[in-house]
């Protein structure tokens, strides 16, 4: 078991009152599966991603990624999984645009003190991974939004993390380009790499093995694809 939540609930202040926004949301995923967690905006699913990423910390409940327990965790020890084990990839691509192609997707190993020599054979490893062998010395400006995402996954796969998690991955996407990243997530998931999705879209969803729903804060699981 890769990632267990069990019995998670989130409250946020607003004022003096107390919003839930996540109830009893009990859920895990097998190392090399590749789930979809689907809902509208406001259902929650946000904030369950940011859980999942160690971003955030559940009100009540208990979630263990790869073993261990994160209630029990520093701000610290949390920042250590972000990097080691979980590769997020965003809508928004998020590279830093003075940096090419190889330096973006460098960065992580650059937190985690890679020597220089191993951070670049490993960035042009992650790069040819996801189809941009040729695109290496690019600055974002000179690729395409496909290929800007493209460059956003290899980089949260440099690290050969324990869970990809993308969020909305083709939201900013033309269609041709999004079908050519969720085909990358196919083929990564096919490789063994344990996906995990969130989005508002159900032909996204679709390329799931296994889709649960949120709304209103509470999950439930969709028949299984065949």
């Amino acid at each position: 078991m890769i990632l267990e939540l069990k019995g998670i609930y989130k409250d946020y202040q607003q004022g003096k009152m107390n919003v839930p926004v996540l109830k009893d949301i009990n859920f895990s995923m097998e190392e090399g599966e590749y789930v979809a967690i689907m809902g509208p905006s406001g259902s929650g699913k946000t904030t369950l991603m940011n859980i999942i990423g160690c971003l955030d910390k559940p009100t009540k409940g208990e979630f263990f990624l790869d073993g261990q327990e994160i209630g029990r965790c520093s701000e610290n020890d949390m920042s250590d999984i972000r990097l080691n084990k979980i590769g997020f990839v965003f809508q928004s691509f998020h590279l830093l645009p003075r940096q090419s192609a190889a330096a973006n997707v460098e960065l992580p190993l650059n937190y985690a003190k890679i020597p220089k020599k191993e951070r670049r054979q490993r960035a042009l490893k992650a790069l040819d991974r996801v189809g941009l062998a040729d695109r290496v010395d690019f600055k974002p400006n000179q690729l395409s939004g496909g290929q800007m995402q493209r460059v956003a996954i290899a980089r949260a796969i440099v690290n050969s993390p324990k869970l990809l998690l993308a969020d909305e991955p083709t939201g900013a996407l033309d269609s041709k380009s999004g079908a050519q990243v969720m085909e990358l997530f196919q083929k990564l998931n096919d490789e063994g790499v344990t996906v995990l999705m969130i989005t508002h879209d159900p032909e996204i969803a679709a390329h799931a093995k296994r889709v649960v729903t949120i709304r209103d804060g509470e999950l439930r699981e969709k028949e299984v694809n065949s």
